[in-house]
C-alpha cells in the first residue's frame, strides 16, 4: 500500500523539479546592436558629351539601268548588213548604225514620190497661169464682182493641196528609207539581240534590247529612322532647294569577279510613294560612267553609303547604355538614378547615337538597369568611352563657337 502511494508521488514531484530547473537555468538572450546600412549599389558610368555630327546611313540594293528600251523596226524588210558591235553585251556609241535592212523598194517609193511631187507641182504652176488670165479677162469686162469658179480660186486651191501632199509623201519616203539603218538614241551596251542577218522582219518586230551605258541607278530601301539621317530630295521644291553640292553624295561598294570596288554616286530622287507593305522610303542613287573604272553590271548587288546631314546634340554612347529600346538612365548631382527617353539615331554592334536634352558630364549609367529604379543612390565608377566608329560619324564640331 505504501508502495502504491510512494511511487506516483516521486514521479510527480521528479518531473516538477525537472520543470523549474529548465524555467530557472532558461539562457536569457542577449540583446544585439542594429546591423549597418547597406552599401550603394556601384554602377559603371560615363559622361556626356554633346557633338555636331553628320550619320551615314548604310543601304543595299541592286544596280539598274536608268534608260532600257527595246529597238524595234520601223519598216519591213530582209536584213542585209550587222555591225561587229550588234552582239550580246556589244557596246555602241550614240546613232550609230547597228543594222541595215535592205532599201531597194524605199528607194523605189522616194523615187515615186519625187515624181509626183514633180507633176503636183507642174499642176499647180499651170493653175496659177489659168487664173491670172481668168483674173485678167474678168478685169476686161469691167466688172468688181468676180466669181470664183470664173477666177478658178477653187481649182487653184486643189493644185496647192495635191503639191503639199505630194511633198509629205516624199518626206514619208526620205523617212522610211531612213528607218531601213536602225540605231539608238544614245551611248549603250546591247542586252539581248532578238534578229540576225539574212532574218526578214516587219514593221513592229523587236530587234534587240538596249540600255544606256553612260549611267546607273541604284533604288535604295530606307527606314523612316534613316530617311530622317539624310537630306532626301522628297517634294518638288525641296528638290530646287537642294543644290547640286547639297545632294547627298554616295559611295557604292561591290563585287566584280571576286574583287571589291567601289564607285561615286549622287543621290538624285526618291519614289513618288511609300511602300505600302513595309513603309519604306525608295532613294534613287545614280552613278555616271560605271564602265570607267571597274564594270558596274546592272544586276549587281552592292552596299551604299549615304552621306547624312549635320545634326546637333548628338551624343555618343557605349550601346550597353540604351536599354527597353529609347531608355536610359542618368545620375542627377546628388548621384540618384534618372530615368530619360531619347531619341535613337543609329545603332551599332558596340555603339549608339542618340540625341538628348541633357547638359555636358551628365553621368549615363552603363549597366544593373534592371537593378535600379528612378531615385535609387547609387555609386558611380566611371569608365572610359571608346571613340566613334569613323565609318558612320563626321564629326562637324565639337563646340558652337567654332561653327562658321
Amino acid at each position: 500500500m505504501n508502495k502504491k502511494i510512494l511511487l506516483p508521488g516521486g514521479i510527480l514531484l521528479a518531473g516538477i523539479t525537472a520543470v523549474f530547473i529548465l524555467v530557472v537555468a532558461k539562457p536569457k538572450p542577449e540583446p544585439t546592436p542594429p546591423a549597418a546600412e547597406a552599401p550603394n549599389i556601384k554602377v559603371a558610368v560615363v559622361p556626356v558629351k554633346q557633338e555636331t555630327l553628320k550619320l551615314a546611313v548604310t543601304a543595299h540594293g541592286t544596280v539598274a539601268p536608268k534608260r532600257e528600251i527595246d529597238l524595234v523596226s520601223q519598216v519591213s524588210g530582209q536584213i542585209v548588213s550587222v555591225q561587229p558591235a550588234f552582239v550580246d553585251g556589244g557596246f555602241f556609241a550614240d546613232s550609230q548604225i547597228l543594222i541595215e535592212i535592205d532599201d531597194r523598194d524605199y528607194q523605189v517609193a522616194l523615187l515615186n514620190a519625187k515624181s509626183s511631187l514633180a507633176e503636183a507641182a507642174r499642176l499647180l504652176a499651170e493653175e496659177e497661169g489659168r487664173s491670172r488670165q481668168a483674173t485678167q479677162q474678168w478685169r476686161d469686162l469691167g466688172n468688181k464682182n468676180a466669181n470664183d469658179l470664173f477666177l478658178r480660186k477653187p481649182q487653184l486651191a486643189a493644185a496647192q493641196a495635191n503639191l503639199e501632199s505630194a511633198q509629205g509623201n516624199v518626206d514619208m519616203a526620205e523617212l522610211n528609207l531612213s528607218r531601213t539603218k536602225i540605231v539608238a538614241p544614245f551611248d549603250g551596251r546591247i542586252k539581248q539581240t532578238y534578229a540576225n542577218l539574212g532574218q526578214f522582219v516587219s514593221t513592229g518586230s523587236r530587234i534587240a534590247t538596249v540600255y544606256d551605258s553612260t549611267v546607273v541607278e541604284v533604288r535604295l530601301p530606307l527606314t523612316e529612322n534613316q530617311a530622317a539621317l539624310i537630306n532626301l530630295p522628297l517634294t518638288a521644291s525641296n528638290k530646287d532647294e537642294l543644290v547640286k553640292e547639297d545632294l547627298p553624295p554616295v559611295i557604292i561598294t561591290g563585287s566584280v569577279a571576286g574583287e571589291t570596288y567601289q564607285w561615286s554616286g549622287e543621290l538624285a530622287r526618291t519614289d513618288a510613294f511609300v511602300d505600302a507593305n513595309s513603309r519604306m522610303y525608295y532613294a534613287v542613287v545614280e552613278v555616271a560612267d560605271p564602265f570607267a573604272m571597274a564594270p558596274l553590271l546592272p544586276g549587281l548587288f552592292v552596299a551604299a553609303e549615304i552621306s547624312g546631314k549635320q545634326l546637333d546634340n548628338v551624343v555618343v554612347l557605349p550601346r550597353k547604355a540604351l536599354y527597353q529600346r529609347d531608355q536610359i538612365l542618368s545620375l542627377d548631382e546628388e548621384n540618384k538614378i534618372v530615368s530619360q527617353s531619347v531619341r535613337v539615331l543609329r545603332k551599332s554592334e558596340t555603339q549608339v547615337w542618340v540625341q538628348m536634352q541633357l547638359q555636358n558630364d551628365t553621368l549615363i549609367a552603363l549597366e544593373k538597369q534592371s537593378l535600379i529604379t528612378s531615385g535609387t543612390l547609387v555609386d558611380p565608377v566611371l569608365q572610359e568611352q571608346s571613340s566613334p566608329e569613323n565609318s558612320v560619324a563626321t564629326a562637324i564640331s565639337t563646340n558652337s563657337s567654332e561653327k562658321e
